[in-house]
C-alpha cells in the first residue's frame, strides 16, 4: 500500500491501524542535537487523544508515546526516530453490523475497489486514529521549528455556520491560552460557548457536523518554497488535504480574493525597521510558492463526520440495497481534536522546507 510517507528532506512513514496493535512513525531526516522533550511530545499527543469531553468520542486512548531510536541523552542523533504508539480500547465487535455494508461517505467502498480486501474495523488504515502518528511526528517538527523561530497557532473558528470573528493575532502565546481553557478549542471565549452548545444539540440529536480552523504561523523567513509543482501553498494544502474530513483549504483571502480587485487586493512593499514588509496580507505569506517573511495564514474545512447515530439506505458488498445504523464512538465534530493534527501537519511542511532552504545555502 503505497502513499504512506511524506516530505522529501524532514520525511515521515507512518504504519498501523485503527484496531491493531499499535500505530506509529519513522521521522528520517530530523537533524541531529535537537532537544527531544519527551513531555512536550506528550502532551501534543493529549491535545489529540479521544474521550476528552461530551463533544468528543468516548473511545479512551492514553496515547502514550514510546520512542525506540534516534534520541540518546535527550537529543536527537541525525538517525531515523521511530515512534509507536499502542492501541488500547479497541471495540471491534462495534463494527462487525458492517463486515459487509459500505458506510456512506467512508472509505469501505473505495478501499474494496482499490485493494480487494478491506479491514472494517474502525476503518482500519483510513481511521483518523492513524493520525497520532503524525501528531507525534509534527511534535519533533516544533521542537525543530522553534530552534528556527518559527511558531505555529491554531484555533476553531466555525463550526457549521457559526463563525469566530477575525482575531488579533499579535500575542499568539495569550491566544493559545483562551483556546486551551475551553473543550472545542476556540480562540474567542463567547464563541467558543455557543460553538459547545452547537455540537452538544447535535450529538443529542444522533447527527454530526463540520467546521473550520485557522492558522497563523510566524516567524517563518522569507524565501521558503519553490517557484513550480513545490510551491510552499501548494505543499501546506497536500497536507491539509491528506487529513481525514478535510474538503477545503484556503491561503491569505482565499476565495473571497475571486471577489476583489487587483487595486484591492495588491499587497503594497514598505520597510520596516529595516526590513520588507507589506501593508496588508492578502497573500497570506505566500507570493509565487515562496514565503515573503509575513505571517502565513490559511483556513482549513471540515466535513460533518461521515458515521450518524441514525439508520441510512446503502449497499453491501453483493449490491444489495440494505440499511446501516451508527454504532460505537463516534466524534460529533472532528475539530476541537484536529486543531493540533493541522498543527502537526504545518509544522512537517515547514521543517521540510526550512531544511530544503538550508541545502540550498550549504
Amino acid at each position: 500500500m503505497a502513499g504512506n510517507s511524506f516530505g522529501n528532506l524532514f520525511k515521515i512513514t507512518t504504519f498501523g491501524e485503527s484496531h491493531g496493535k499499535a500505530i506509529g512513525v519513522i521521522i528520517d531526516g530530523c537533524p541531529p542535537n535537537i532537544s527531544i522533550d519527551e513531555d512536550f511530545i506528550q502532551s501534543e499527543l493529549d491535545k489529540r487523544k479521544p474521550g476528552q469531553s461530551k463533544i468528543t468520542t468516548q473511545r479512551k486512548e492514553s496515547d502514550v508515546a514510546q520512542i525506540l531510536s534516534g534520541v540518546f541523552e535527550g537529543k536527537s542523533t541525525g538517525t531515523p526516530i521511530a515512534i509507536v504508539i499502542p492501541n488500547e480500547d479497541q471495540r471491534s465487535k462495534d463494527y462487525s453490523h458492517i463486515a459487509d455494508k459500505y458506510r456512506p461517505s467512508h472509505a469501505d467502498y473505495t478501499y474494496q475497489q482499490k485493494y480487494g480486501i478491506r479491514d472494517y474495523r474502525g476503518g482500519g488504515r483510513s481511521s483518523a486514529r492513524e493520525t497520532a502518528a503524525r501528531v507525534a511526528a509534527g511534535a519533533i517538527a516544533k521542537l525543530y521549528l522553534k530552534s528556527q523561530g518559527i511558531e505555529i497557532f491554531a484555533h476553531v473558528s466555525a463550526v457549521g455556520t457559526l463563525e469566530a470573528p477575525n482575531l488579533d493575532t499579535t500575542n499568539l502565546s495569550a491566544l493559545l491560552d483562551i483556546r486551551e481553557s475551553n473543550i472545542v478549542r476556540c480562540s474567542d471565549p463567547a464563541t467558543a460557548n455557543e460553538m459547545i452548545a452547537l455540537i452538544d444539540y447535535i450529538r443529542k440529536a444522533g447527527d454530526t457536523i463540520g467546521g473550520k480552523i485557522s492558522t497563523v504561523v510566524r516567524g517563518v523567513p522569507a524565501g521558503l518554497g519553490e517557484p513550480v509543482f513545490d510551491k510552499l501553498h501548494a505543499d501546506l494544502g497536500k497536507a491539509m488535504l491528506s487529513i481525514n474530513a478535510v474538503h477545503g483549504f484556503e491561503y491569505g483571502s482565499g476565495f473571497s480574493g475571486s471577489e476583489m480587485q487587483g487595486s484591492e487586493h495588491n499587497d503594497i512593499f514598505l520597510k520596516e525597521e529595516e526590513q520588507v514588509r507589506t501593508r496588508t496580507n492578502f497573500s497570506g505569506g505566500i507570493q509565487g510558492g515562496i514565503s515573503n517573511g509575513m505571517d502565513i495564514t490559511f483556513r482549513t474545512a471540515f466535513k460533518p463526520v461521515a458515521t450518524i447515530m441514525r439508520d441510512q439506505e446503502t449497499l453491501n458488498e453483493a449490491g444489495d440495497s440494505t440499511t446501516i445504523s451508527g454504532k460505537g464512538r463516534h466524534d460529533p465534530c472532528v475539530v476541537s481534536r484536529a486543531v493540533i493534527i493541522v498543527e502537526a501537519m504545518t509544522a512537517l511542511v515547514l521543517a521540510d522546507h526550512v531544511l530544503r532552504s538550508k541545502a540550498y545555502k550549504n
